[in-house]
Parts: structure tokens; sequence; C-alpha cells
């Protein structure tokens, strides 16, 4: 198979390279596949498709198991790796398993790259109700607390950037899709210093976050949350309260940053 570079204004990138990872990214939504389902579904020649299954197998990212293909293990050896090497998690960690054991509830960790939410950690208490968010999940900004809390610490000259580049899709019927009511609850939240995710990415799930500001962060946009059922959110906590104790969890992180 040659390698084809594109032109125009991504000039210099390998195609092959990026069909590798689109076949990647397509086997992890469908949590493994044949070779005909994921030619059908990438719309790939199933010539092709077993050239890029065949080579990805090889080289140890994804394993066959009969006529289906799944990823590997060694992509959580890189992810894993990459996430113990960043202070930001070192620092935040414990803080968020302290603050799930004190709400009851989830506590995450999220990052923001190349656009995206990314949750680096999360916490679930005994009485907690976890959504199944795997670790290193990305997700649009705009629909979850941490992305919110994450995009109102950012320019509205990046959050352009970042709408431009993604769009903003809805999750459910409580998603914000709207670009100027996104930059008005942005403002809103940089008024108030928190952001609620209320059913606006999962039915059922509501969610509180607070950025990290610190500038020995080296530029990286953070934030913590904690999520939990609506119904016992709105009836167990009075938002201020759950605010403060989120924004005390927040201020040790940012405290012991600077020390780390």
């Amino acid at each position: 198979m040659t390698e084809s570079r594109s032109s125009g204004p991504r000039e210099n990138r390998i195609q092959s390279l990026r069909t590798a990872f689109d076949v990647v990214d397509e086997l992890e939504s469908r949590g493994g596949a044949g070779v005909s389902e994921l030619a059908e579904s990438m719309d790939l020649p199933k010539s092709t498709t077993h050239v890029y299954l065949q080579t990805l197998r090889d080289a140890g990212y994804v394993v066959q198991e009969g006529t289906e293909y799944r990823l590997g293990l060694r992509f959580l050896a890189h992810g894993g790796r990459i996430r113990q090497e960043m202070d930001i998690y070192q620092v935040a960690r414990p803080v968020v398993d302290e603050l799930s054991r004190e709400t009851g509830e989830v506590g995450t960790l999220g990052v923001e790259e190349g656009g995206k939410r990314v949750l680096l950690y999360s916490s679930e208490s005994p009485d907690g109700v976890f959504d199944n968010s795997p670790t290193g999940q990305f997700t649009h900004m705009h629909w979850t607390a941490l992305g919110k809390a994450m995009l109102a610490d950012l320019s509205d000259e990046r959050v352009h950037e970042i709408v431009d580049e993604h769009g903003l899709p809805e999750a459910t019927g409580r998603t914000v899709t709207d670009r100027e009511a996104l930059l008005d609850e942005l403002e809103t939240v940089r008024e108030r210093g928190y952001s609620v995710e209320d059913e606006e990415r999962r039915e059922g799930i509501k969610a509180i976050g607070v950025p990290i500001r610190t500038a020995e962060t080296d530029g990286d946009v953070a934030a913590v949350s904690i999520s939990g059922p609506k119904s016992r959110i709105d009836r167990d906590f009075e938002e201020p309260n759950l605010v403060d104790t989120i924004q005390s969890s927040v201020n040790v992180i940012e405290l012991r940053f600077q020390h780390y």
C-alpha cells in the first residue's frame, strides 16, 4: 500500500496513517468488528480494511479473536504512562478521592486537549452512581460541567475556535447547541465561579464543575466536578453548599500545586 499525502490546507499529511487512526476510532466505537462490518461502516474496500487490521494486529495495537478484531491493551500502557507523568493528576487524585468520600457522589478530574474534555480521573464513593464513562474518554466540551468550567477559563477567541472545529452537536434534548447561548452561559460561569451540567450529556445525570486555576499548570486547563443522579443532587444538596465543598477541594489542589 502506498503512502499518499494530502494537499491543500493540510499538506504534508500521510493519508494512510490518518486512515489507520480512523480504523482505531471505529473499532473503539463499535467495541470490535469483523472485516466486512468495518469496511462497510468506513466505506473502504474489504481488502484494504484487512490490510490495516493485520498491520495493527502485527504491531500489537489490535487483537484478533476468530473473525473479530478489537483494540488491544497496548493503548492502556501508553495512556497510563502519560497520565502518570502529569503533575495535575498526581496532585489532584487524592483530593478528588476525598471529595467523593465527603459528598457520597462521583468526583472527576478533567483536562482540555485538542478542544475536547478528557476524563483524566474519576473516583466513585460506595453510594455514588457512575455513568460508565471510561477514564480517558474524550467528549465535546459543552456537554459536561467539566468542559464548561474549562471553556469559561478560555478566551472567547479560543472558544470560537473550538466551536468552529468541533461544532455544538446535541447529546440530549437539554444540550446547548447555539453558539450565542453557550457564550452567555460561559459568562455566567465566569461570574459565579462554577458550571452546571443538567442532563446535557446523559439524561438523569447532574454535575457541578469548578475550574482549577494556577500558573504552575504551564497553561493546561483543568477542572473538578461532582456528578450524580439529578434527583439526588437536587434533593440532598443546596447548590451553594455543594459548590463551596468543590471549591475547597480545588483550593487544596491549587495550593499543593504551588509546592509540588
